[in-house]
Formats: C-alpha cells, structure tokens, sequence
C-alpha cells in the first residue's frame, strides 16, 4: 500500500455508500466494515466497488480489531445507524479519533438519548420507557391527548406511531415488540413520548475536534394521508438568513455537545415548538434518502464531502466550520404516499412534474409492471421528486403544484393483481 492514506466505513449502506466515493476522489483508500454477517435487506444489495476490502465482523471484537490494524486506516467512519456504536467501540480500540464509547448508547437509544440531553440542562420532551401495556396505558391516560410510540432502536421512522387513545398505544406497543425491526433483528424496547406540535426540521451537521458545523437544513411538511397521521411529504430547504435558524442552530450545536459528538456527521430532527427547541431524535452517521445530493446543488456542500475534509483536513475543516452554509439556489424533496395498491401500469402525470421549472429529478422507485402497496409509513415511497430553482416563490409554487399532483389520478394500477 506505500503511503496511501486509508479510512475504514462502518455499514456505508444505501444512499450514503456515495461517502466511500467521495474519500476515493480525495484519494483516500477505502475498506469497508460490515457490522453484521448479513446486510440487512431494507438497505438493498451491497456495493462493494471500489473499496479495498470488506471486512466483516464475526463476533469477535478483536479479531475485527486486529484484521483492521493491519490496514492501518486514519480513521473508522460511520455511515448507516447500524453501525454507529460498532464504529465507536472501534475507534477507541485502535485508538483514533472519534467519539467515544461513554455516551455511545446515548447516541443509539431513543430513550437514553432524551434523558441524556435533559441531564444536561437543555429542554427535552417528556417521555417513559415502556415497562409493560398496563404502564403505557397509564402514562397516556395520564397525559391525556396524543403520544408517540416507538422502537428505542431502529431508524427511518420505522414502528413509530401517533396514538391519540391509551388502547392506540397499547395496540402499537404490542405491534412494535411483535416484529422484528428494520435491521431485522427483534425490538428490544419501546419508548413513549409526549406529541410535540410545531415545525419540525431537519439540521445536517458535521464535527471535527469538537467543533461543529451546520451543512445543511430543511423543514418537513406533513400531511394526513391513508389513515396515517403526520406522514413526511416532502420537506424545503432552510436559507441561513431564516429567522428560526440561529435558535435552530444554538439548540443542535448544545445536543451535539450533550451527545459527546467530537468527530463526523450527525443526523438531527428538530422540533420548533411554542415553547422553543425539543430533540426529537439524533443520528450519529449521515442523512440518508440522497440529500447530500440536493445540498450540494443548493449551498455547493454536503454532509459528505464536510465528512470527508474533516477527516482527510481538519485543519481546512477548522479553518471554516464557523461560516455559514451558503445558499445559491432553494431546494425541495416531494415523497409521494400512493393510494391504490396493486399492478403499476404506469404513472400518467409524470410528464406535468417534468415539466416544471425547478424539476431537477424524478425517481421512480417502484416501476411500471411491480407491485405497488399502499403507503401507511414513511418509508416504501413509490416516488421521490427533487425541485432546485434560485428563485424561492418559483421553488415553493413547484413544490406545491407536485404535492396536487400526487393522489388517486397518478397512478395507473390494475387492482386485480
């Protein structure tokens, strides 16, 4: 290997794989660390071009240490949330940058990561770990109105539920610990929450030394669609001159504190309520759903390449993690939630998006001729629309005019099948 540089990623799976190519294009090489024997299917076949190696664990913590120093890697990088306390526990073996295995479990479970932020002074949401139906049903009935119910390990809202009565809660709570969880490993818990209402962002950080940067911010939209409450529909970029954004900006960089984050790209949902800032929860790995792609259209950076210079230059990374993200154009991701559910013939009003000024790309993740279900969560979207244009209102009119645009007149599905 000479004096090639080397980093290891932890689960680079999916839409964040693309953070090994970008290591590579700063010419760095890659091994790939799979945490687990099988990669999970909600992920999608592996990809392995490119890397130097797969490597995957066994069971053995110091087997996969030793296989790893013998790469000599800079540094271990997380990418997916299933790897995030494997790439801690291997950092502080090899002993290389990163953050730690006190505060790992803070940073995985949901529950663990709402007391640890309260613990350390900063406003959080009111919540329970679920001990049995009976203590759920109590908690809610004391709270009265609407909680959240969901898995204290799992990701991409997976199991989450918004429940408005204690037998709501009950049913989902059952539900949950019933069924395995998107890593296909069983629920080991569940946590219930108070119902936050407000405006709900997405803040896009990356750290190095402890010293934290914003890359990117977008605000979801959510809508009431097939018997599911606060489905995410799409969500628009955030411009740093935003009046919300400097209370944003305080709240996540004191979270990220409160989390031990020193090192990488951390993954916030924050909600804006009446009475300020609540955590609704923190991953310590990269955005997924390919925003890194939009941010880098819209502000000339990403949660990817600032991972990347904080690792291959901190001293560049150091140099500028004080300026803000700048803001060229405005930007908005539309994740449409089918109807019907059956044969997809086709999508007849796929043009008319096509056709719009700010359309920058239109993926059909479900095609003509596979089955399409019904969309009940926030995952499975049959199709993702990504909007860019410089002028705002023009950004806001497309976006508003793909949201009419996805309902019962847009797919084209033979039922009997």
């Amino acid at each position: 290997m000479g004096n090639r540089r080397t980093i290891a990623l932890v689960d680079p799976y999916g839409a964040v794989n693309k953070v090994g190519s970008a290591f590579r294009e700063a010419g760095i090489d890659c091994v790939r660390v799979q945490s687990t024997p099988e990669v999970p299917p909600s992920y999608g076949p592996a990809e392995l071009t490119g890397y130097m190696d797969n490597l995957v664990h066994d069971g053995d913590l110091d087997h996969m240490v030793k296989r790893l120093a013998a790469v000599d890697p800079e540094a271990v990088v997380v990418g997916s949330e299933l790897g995030v306390e494997f790439t801690d526990r291997l950092n502080e073996a090899l002993g290389l940058p990163g953050n730690g295995t006190a505060l790992s479990e803070a940073r995985r479970d949901k529950f663990v990561q709402i007391e640890t932020v309260r613990a350390a002074g900063l406003p959080a949401t009111r919540q329970i770990r679920v001990e049995d139906a009976g203590h759920l049903s109590a908690w809610h009935e004391e709270c009265g109105g609407r909680i959240v119910v969901k898995p204290v390990r799992s990701a991409r809202n997976d199991g989450v539920a918004f429940c408005g009565t204690p037998s709501e809660s009950v049913a989902a709570y059952h539900r949950i610990m019933s069924r395995d969880s998107v890593f296909d490993v069983p629920n080991e818990g569940v946590v219930a929450q108070e119902y936050l209402r407000g405006a709900e962002f997405v803040v896009n950080t990356v750290s190095c030394r402890g010293h934290h940067r914003i890359t990117d911010v977008w605000r979801y939209q959510k809508i009431t669609v097939n018997g599911m409450r606060d489905r995410i529909n799409g969500m628009t970029s955030v411009p740093p001159d935003d009046a919300d954004l400097r209370v944003l900006a305080d709240y996540s960089y004191a979270v990220l504190d409160a989390l031990g984050i020193e090192y990488g790209p951390v993954h916030l949902e924050v909600m804006l309520t009446g009475a300020g800032p609540r955590l609704v929860e923190a991953g310590a790995r990269l955005c997924g759903a390919d925003v890194a792609r939009y941010a880098v259209l819209l502000t000339g950076e990403s949660q990817i390449d600032r991972t990347v210079q904080a690792y291959v230059d901190p001293e560049g990374f150091l140099n500028e993690y004080r300026e803000p993200y700048a803001l060229d154009h405005h930007g908005a991701m539309a994740f449409f939630a089918s109807p019907v559910e059956g044969v997809l013939r086709g999508y007849p009003r796929a043009g008319l998006i096509e056709q719009l000024e700010s359309c920058r790309g239109v993926t059909l993740r479900v095609k003509p001729g596979e089955r399409i279900q019904r969309t009940v969560d926030d995952e499975g979207e049959p199709v993702v629309v990504g909007l860019i244009h410089p002028d705002r209102s023009v950004l806001l009119q497309d976006f508003a005019t793909v949201c009419y645009l996805d309902g019962f007149g847009f797919y084209d599905v033979d039922p009997g099948h």
